[in-house]
């Protein structure tokens, strides 16, 4: 059973910065990508960031240049670094992950970590 536990919402002034954390825990998988999901009121969640385990990333235009993605492949863990954030950054951000187990891909999803940016 794999699980992801985010980490590292909350509230900041716009202008300000944020760090979220997910880890993957579990046995017996590989990750091919991890990446951060973003659903803001009464919008569809959009995909902002990923990163795949050779180190490409994607970022959406809305965040490029602000927000970075990284990822510690000994610890299953990715990090999305926000910074300059606005008030339309404002969410639950979910992280997703590609993860292989014996030969066969699955998407799994974090519970979300609220993210709100005050103006």
């Amino acid at each position: 059973q794999v699980q992801l536990v985010e980490s590292g919402g909350g509230l900041v002034q716009a202008g300000g910065s944020l760090r979220v954390s997910c880890v993957a825990s579990g046995s017996g998988f590989s990750i091919n990508a991890m990446g951060w999901y973003r659903q803001a009121p009464g919008k569809q969640r959009e995909l902002i960031a990923r990163i795949r385990s050779g180190g490409s990333t994607y970022y959406a235009d809305s965040v490029k240049g602000r927000f970075t993605i990284s990822r510690d492949n000994a610890n299953n863990t990715v990090y999305l670094q926000m910074d300059s954030l606005k008030p339309e950054d404002t969410g639950v951000y979910y992280c997703n992950a590609e993860i292989e187990i014996s030969d066969y891909v699955y998407s799994y999803w974090g519970q979300g970590t609220q993210v709100t940016v005050s103006s």
